[in-house]
């Protein structure tokens, strides 16, 4: 009798084994899979994190070029009633993409008066590592986000928001690491217009 069930025992002993490496390779598959839909969604965030950290810092740079005072509140940013017609220097009050919540960190001036810029809570360490614009030069190689930090300095150029139409050059020695302009200066929240070019004299003919 034993002998007729001992090939019965051994091929539900195969059908476990099989059944349990299975059971292993849908879980490794299901975690790479997780690990890849992790790293998606994380990457998109942060690009909306930027994005998000740009509107902020140009709305706050035109709130600055109205009186040359920071916002007191982020709300002074959806209505400026400064002035008899109230201005608007930002559609709405946008969440933290990587909480997902207004739990903004507030950047301010040192006398705690305004509101300079925002920053993430996000203890997360960034994806993004490289490849940012010149105005955000300060983020590469940050081992977390909560360093990526949206400021406006109206007097720094290259960090604040430069005028339109002057060129900014590279960092030069001794000047912290901040681009500097190349061209007129003006007061914070005064648009320069292009720096003009050199024109061309065209040689009048004169008599033959």
């Amino acid at each position: 009798m034993s002998a007729v069930r001992t090939p019965a025992a051994k091929q539900r002993g195969f059908t476990y084994v099989g059944l349990l490496f299975a059971v292993v390779i849908i879980g490794l598959t299901l975690t790479v899979v997780a690990q890849v839909w992790r790293t998606t969604v994380q990457r998109e965030r942060e690009a909306e994190l930027i994005w998000v950290g740009h509107a902020y810092r140009l709305a706050i740079a035109s709130y600055f070029a109205f009186g040359h005072r920071y916002p007191a509140t982020l709300d002074n940013l959806i209505t400026d009633d400064r002035f008899p017609l109230p201005k608007h220097h930002l559609r709405k009050l946008y969440p933290d993409p990587m909480t997902g919540k207004n739990d903004w960190q507030l950047l301010m001036t040192p006398d705690q008066t305004g509101i300079q810029g925002v920053q993430s809570i996000s203890q997360l360490t960034p994806m993004k590592r490289d490849g940012f614009e010149l105005i955000d030069a300060s983020f590469k190689e940050a081992d977390c986000l909560c360093k990526w930090k949206f400021v406006y300095y109206p007097y720094r150029w290259g960090v604040g928001v430069a005028p339109a139409g002057l060129p900014i050059s590279a960092p030069g020695p001794g000047d912290g690491g901040n681009p500097t302009p190349t061209g007129p200066t003006a007061p914070p929240g005064v648009i320069l217009p292009p720096t003009p070019t050199t024109p061309t004299r065209t040689p009048i003919p004169g008599p033959h």
